[in-house]
């Protein structure tokens, strides 16, 4: 895998509020793959890589955020719609 490329601020928020709150998610990835699966939590690697963690029907799976193309929540109540992610990076 290329090189780790953290994701903007402001678009990680919606990462931690889909945690937060438990969404279920459309997931879709650069490589055209996707998923629909619960978000759990965030994680950060001792490498600094930055992961989701998910429940799909029938195991948990880990995606690194850089690899993510959009969310969408599925959730009727959800606080956002589709989020598209760029290739801006979060900067302190």
């Amino acid at each position: 895998m290329n090189e780790y490329q953290p994701m903007s601020c402001d678009l990680y928020d919606y990462l931690e509020i889909a945690c937060m709150r438990g969404y279920r998610l459309d997931i879709e990835l650069k490589d055209g793959a996707r998923l629909v699966a619960k978000a759990l939590t965030t994680r950060t690697s001792s490498e600094k890589e930055e992961f989701i963690l998910l429940q799909t029907d029938d195991a948990q799976q880990e995606i690194r955020l850089d690899q993510l193309l959009a969310i969408t929540p599925l959730d009727a109540n959800a606080q956002f719609g589709r989020v598209v992610f760029s290739d801006a990076v979060c900067t302190f």
